[in-house]
């Protein structure tokens, strides 16, 4: 699936961008279905590996969908090309970031999830650039749009992000402040971020600040973890707690009391 977006160039001119994602793999839930989730990998990754790894989570009432990002070049990596749902060059607070591209994969999210069934509760989860992508999607439900301003169609129940960050956290307060139904729907969104103290990757400090942005511009419902000792990977209990976290917040058959 691709996505086209016009940007005005030099002049009177419009250059256009276009984003083809690649595969997307699905893991059926195995018991009742009552919740989607799209989960979303890191840079240079794919939706595959992260298939794998769900598939084996106690969680028979998940559907979950792992798209593919496009291939891009990243500034990051030298321009090099790589699956990334957006580019980036350095992790900053006041780094630019690519709206485009992050508006372009929060399109394509929701597309993911539009056509789920109205009792089926829907969310987004990722690691690392995938958890900023989720954390992104959280915003623009939020404020109810995209940079863009285009709407944003979905109700989402639920975010995780692991080892991850905000992109575009300058100005989301003053953003949600200033509306009383993003406000609302900030504060009705729980979120579940957790990171290793030792990532040397996304460094656990941008993963805290992301937290606190978050909560102050309305978040209420906010989670942070760290997990001592763990650099830019996933462990079986952090997977545990994201499992418990789930089950608890999206009122799961077989909940568990966190």
């Amino acid at each position: 699936m691709s996505y086209s977006h016009h940007t005005m160039g030099s002049g009177s001119r419009t250059a256009r961008r276009t984003f083809e994602f690649g595969r997307t793999h699905v893991v059926r839930p195995k018991g009742k279905h009552q919740a989607t989730i799209v989960w979303l990998h890191g840079l240079g990754d794919n939706g595959s590996s992260w298939s794998q790894l769900l598939e084996s989570l106690p969680l028979p009432n998940i559907k979950w969908i792992c798209p593919t990002a496009p291939t891009r070049p990243v500034a990051i990596l030298g321009g090099f090309p790589c699956t990334a749902w957006f580019d980036v060059g350095e992790l900053s607070e006041d780094g630019p970031d690519d709206w485009e591209g992050l508006d372009a994969s929060a399109a394509h999210i929701a597309n993911l999830l539009s056509t789920e069934p109205s009792d089926v509760k829907v969310g987004v989860g990722g690691f690392s650039m995938g958890a900023a992508m989720a954390l992104y999607s959280a915003t623009s439900f939020a404020l109810g749009r995209y940079g863009n301003g285009n709407p944003y169609p979905i109700n989402l129940r639920a975010v995780v992000g692991l080892s991850g960050w905000l992109p575009g956290s300058r100005g989301l307060r003053n953003k949600i402040e200033v509306s009383h139904e993003a406000a609302r729907r900030a504060a009705s969104l729980p979120i579940l971020l957790s990171h290793g103290t030792c990532d040397d990757v996304v460094p656990c400090k941008y993963g805290e600040k992301s937290a606190h942005s978050l909560s102050v511009a309305g978040f209420r419902y906010l989670t942070f973890k760290t997990y001592e000792g763990i650099g830019h990977y996933t462990v079986p209990k952090e997977m545990d707690e994201v499992c418990n976290w789930l089950t608890a917040r999206l009122g799961l058959e077989g909940s568990r009391l966190m």
